[in-house]
């Protein structure tokens, strides 16, 4: 625990410190002695609900994803309103303070402001809160969830607490405070509609892709405590289909007790699981009759991976022949307490976790270990190890790049993804490294973006190949010079291959066509 904890505490100090704070400080600083704890706990207590709750909620009610983010907008509004004009911040703080059986009264009511302060961090945060939201991806929420979101509600608390205590200390003190109160409460409110507008617009978008690294620290702190505590395998649970098993029938764990197991969780559309999947059906084909089972758990990231028949033709296109557990309801992924696509687990014949892979690359060395438990479990005699290449990308990469609006904020330049809408859109002058810009009419979803009349989309990247997820009915030209013919369920397409280096280019897209997200090797 102390890693996560760590991680937690770390991305919730950078997060005190962005532009979205510098707006609380000046309430703090011209309150009474209690008000600063409670605006702080207020804020603390609602950014961290929101957070964990947020897009559960959201998607049992079938609510669009953007609403918690146009929701702190409108409380940054409404609260900039209540500092600029007393009178309307008592009538907001009215229903709060009644809520407790008493009045409101100019010093009191800082924890519900808190609260509403609190949702200011939700926009401003984006890839810290991506990490603790694991919500998002599992559907649910977890003791790993809480610990690292109360840690970094921690973290986020400990600077403005120290800040709001000394600053309340000048406020008793200091003479020009007092004596200039009401004119800070004003500047304050013009700072929140300002804070306001810049969310609005994502101005501060640049700033959020600043920060990724605390937010992968926060992953692999995560997944590092996680598998600390995994040490036997959990069964297999929860899974609504089989594949590439007699009659589709289900795989235990109990009935491979004996032999040796790799657990492979993977989706379809993940470059990253196919490069690894030849080395999974290699190991398959080479160690089955030594006693090597590969089971591979399909947990989906997007909705068309939910459909049994979608992943059955994906397996079979992709030459997939071992066992296929088809994971809809993310209820393996959870026992595992798994974080990642792809991820190998590899069980000994007694049932334990004995080494484990994130991502790609590693083969040779995973190899050895099924080797060795192969062996320890009494294999008398083992094929020569397999050679399948190693084709994981070296160097940097631009990183996978989303453009359904649910995975706000989108790592665009120019004009700005407008969620839920259909609008036209204009190329910027330069596209920024690492993002895209759009041209022409799009529509654009919770999972992707669909192609309207002279769609255009232009990346600007560092790979050598690129891929993109495509949907729906249509063409997609690249470069003004290659058609790609999309027709069928959402899969991954490479739309570039053996580019030199960094680079650019300009997607086409006819009318209906859905994309989803790039990926790079």
């Amino acid at each position: 625990m102390p890693t996560l904890v760590l991680a937690g505490l770390l991305a919730g100090i950078v997060t005190s410190v962005s532009p979205c704070v510098l707006p609380v400080l000046p309430v703090v600083l011209t309150a009474g002695a209690r008000r600063p704890w409670g605006v702080v706990g207020g804020l603390v207590t609602s950014f961290s609900l929101t957070t964990l709750f947020g897009s559960l909620v959201l998607a049992a009610l079938g609510l669009p994803t953007g609403l918690v983010r146009d929701a702190g907008i409108a409380a940054l509004v409404l609260l900039g309103i209540g500092l600029l004009v007393p009178r309307a911040g008592e009538l907001l703080e009215r229903p709060f303070a009644r809520l407790r059986g008493r009045a409101a009264a100019p010093g009191r009511g800082g924890f519900a402001t808190g609260l509403a302060l609190g949702l200011v961090y939700v926009p401003c945060a984006g890839p810290v809160l991506a990490t603790i939201a694991v919500v998002g991806a599992t559907h649910r929420i977890g003791f790993d969830s809480l610990l690292l979101t109360a840690a970094f509600g921690v973290g986020t608390g400990i600077p403005l607490l120290v800040l709001a205590a000394s600053g309340g200390a000048l406020a008793r003190r200091a003479r020009f405070l007092r004596a200039h109160a009401r004119g800070l409460r004003a500047a304050t409110g013009a700072a929140l509609l300002l804070v306001a507008a810049v969310t609005a617009f994502d101005l501060a978008a640049p700033l959020q892709r600043a920060v990724p690294d605390y937010t992968a620290a926060a992953q692999r702190a995560v997944g590092t405590e996680q598998l600390d505590r995994l040490t036997h395998a959990p069964e297999f649970t929860g899974i609504t289909t089989w594949l590439n098993t007699p009659g589709g029938q289900p795989v235990s764990l109990r009935a491979l007790r004996g032999k040796v197991v790799v657990v492979s969780f993977w989706t379809y559309s993940c470059i990253n699981c196919q490069r690894a999947l030849p080395h999974l059906e290699r190991w398959s084909d080479a160690y089955r009759d030594a006693g090597l089972t590969v089971v591979g758990v399909h947990t989906p990231e997007f909705a068309f991976e939910h459909d049994p028949a979608n992943v059955a033709d994906q397996a079979k296109a992709l030459g997939v022949t071992y066992p296929v557990a088809i994971d809809d309801d993310y209820a393996t992924w959870t026992a595992y307490g798994n974080q990642y696509w792809p991820a190998a687990y590899l069980v000994d014949a007694t049932g334990q976790v004995r080494r484990t892979s994130f991502g790609e690359g590693g083969y040779a060395g995973f190899e050895e270990q099924i080797r060795a438990a192969l062996t320890d479990a009494g294999t008398p005699s083992l094929p020569r190890p397999t050679d399948v290449p190693d084709t994981t990308p070296a160097g940097a990469l631009t990183p996978e790049t989303y453009l359904g609006a649910a995975h706000a904020p989108l790592a665009t330049s120019g004009s700005l993804v407008a969620t839920g809408q259909t609008r036209g859109y204009t190329f910027p002058a330069a596209v920024d490294r690492d993002t895209f810009a759009l041209d022409g009419t799009w529509t654009a979803d919770p999972e992707h973006l669909t192609a309207g009349p002279g769609a255009r989309l232009r990346l600007s990247f560092r790979a050598t190949s690129v891929h993109l997820v495509l949907g729906g009915t249509g063409t997609v030209t690249v470069d003004g010079t290659r058609t790609i013919a999309v027709d069928g369920p959402p899969t991954l397409y490479t739309v570039l291959d053996k580019q030199a280096g960094p680079g650019e280019l300009t997607l086409s897209l006819s009318p209906g066509t859905q994309a989803y997200s790039f990926t790079f090797g």
